[in-house]
């Protein structure tokens, strides 16, 4: 690495959230500002040295709240850098990996990225009237091929489950203990949504959601917003708070639609860890939490194998062993994760803000000795995968 690309190198200097997890006095909008003025306050930065934004949003029941060009005017940004990409659960770690590009290239010196969700709130007020439910009733595109079929977004995930469970050998309580280690985590974090103990009996016995998946092998619905502020390695040796590098980045896509998916025990995410390791020079064995995509117990297992930790086939025998969960050699999601603490419709961000907490050793449930994390975020049906490695800045 040359002076000059040293200099620009792409470091995350400010994260912030807004009131967790459930918010009823705040809207959408009111979780965008909230977390953007807390990660601005974090990194040292006001928003007039804000040049780059990104943000992704996934309802539109407040018209145009999720829109990144709205957001700008309702923020008083003056962005040389947007990015607008939706990608689902995923939008953010592949934010990081545009923006990242951005720094390096001189298009723009610092980034702000945000995300604002009422969803849980949202239902309670909505609930049987137009407006939430009504959005989702519509379907267009491809999807509306599967839509008669009565599928979900759960079904969709039980289809990789039941496929996984077919040619492994996989066990109902090997998910479940992805679950139980995710509320062992979240019993630190105070702004959990669930905290109290859970077995492996509670989650085969709670209601089941579509075979095999059963209600506490699903993620939480909740509100929450999230930010992050990027700049430049030079830049950010003027500011007060201690910088997270980007060690990598990395990015993939199969297919959108469930219908499409080639091979529901195998996603994208196997080329994203070949590339992110590759770019970075590490190893799976290299990570010290790993920071995962949890709609569903069956998304961890997945990105498990994928990503390199165990070997196809073995993601539930290592889950079972406890290797994910609090003291094990690689704990998975310490705030609790989208099983147990929040999961306010996209929770890609919530990933990296987590990852830099880890690093900076200010987590709730801080992890020894951290200093290389992984942020992989999903999106929409197994479909799109994006991934950031993270590590101590020199």
């Amino acid at each position: 690495m040359t002076g000059a690309e040293s200099r620009r190198a792409p470091v995350i200097v400010g994260v912030g959230t807004s009131d967790l997890p459930r918010a009823p006095h705040l809207d959408t909008v009111g979780h965008h500002v909230l977390a953007m003025q807390r990660a601005l306050a974090d990194a040292g930065v006001s928003k007039a040295d804000v040049d780059g934004y990104c943000c992704a949003g996934g309802s539109k029941a407040q018209a145009g709240a999720d829109d990144m060009g709205v957001m700008v005017e309702y923020l008083g940004l003056s962005p040389r850098f947007t990015d607008g990409t939706m990608t689902g659960g995923s939008s953010f770690e592949l934010h990081v990996e545009h923006a990242a590009a951005a720094l390096r290239a001189g298009l723009c010196d610092t980034v702000l990225v945000t995300y604002g969700s009422d969803q849980l709130s949202r239902m309670g007020r909505l609930l049987g009237t137009r407006g939430y439910f009504a959005e989702q009733a519509r379907v267009s595109g491809p999807a509306q091929f599967e839509a008669p079929y009565g599928g979900t977004i759960v079904s969709a995930y039980a289809l990789a489950a039941a496929r996984h469970m077919h040619e492994f050998g996989t066990t109902p309580a090997q998910l479940a203990s992805i679950a139980v280690a995710a509320r062992a985590h979240a019993a630190a974090n105070p702004e959990a949504m669930f905290r109290q103990p859970l077995t492996v009996d509670e989650v085969l016995d709670s209601a089941m959601v579509s075979d095999p998946l059963h209600k506490l092998d699903c993620c939480v619905i909740s509100d929450g917003g999230g930010a992050l502020v990027m700049t430049t390695a030079e830049r950010a040796r003027d500011l007060p708070a201690e910088p997270v590098a980007v060690l990598s980045t990395a990015s993939a896509q199969t297919h959108w639609n469930i219908s499409a998916m080639r091979d529901f025990t195998t996603t994208a995410a196997v080329g994203v860890g070949r590339d992110l390791f590759a770019r970075a020079g590490l190893a799976p064995k290299d990570v010290d939490v790993f920071c995962c995509y949890d709609s569903f117990t069956i998304t961890v297992l997945l990105l498990l194998e994928d990503l390199g930790f165990c070997a196809k086939g073995e993601g539930g025998a290592f889950a079972e062993s406890g290797a994910i969960a609090p003291g094990g050699r690689l704990p998975v999601n310490p705030d609790g994760g989208g099983l147990s603490a929040l999961h306010p419709g996209m929770r890609g961000i919530f990933l990296l803000i987590e990852a830099v907490r880890q690093l900076r050793g200010s987590a709730c449930n801080p992890v020894p000795g951290c200093e290389v994390a992984l942020a992989c975020g999903v999106g929409a049906w197994l479909s799109c995968i994006g991934g950031v490695l993270l590590g101590k800045a020199a």
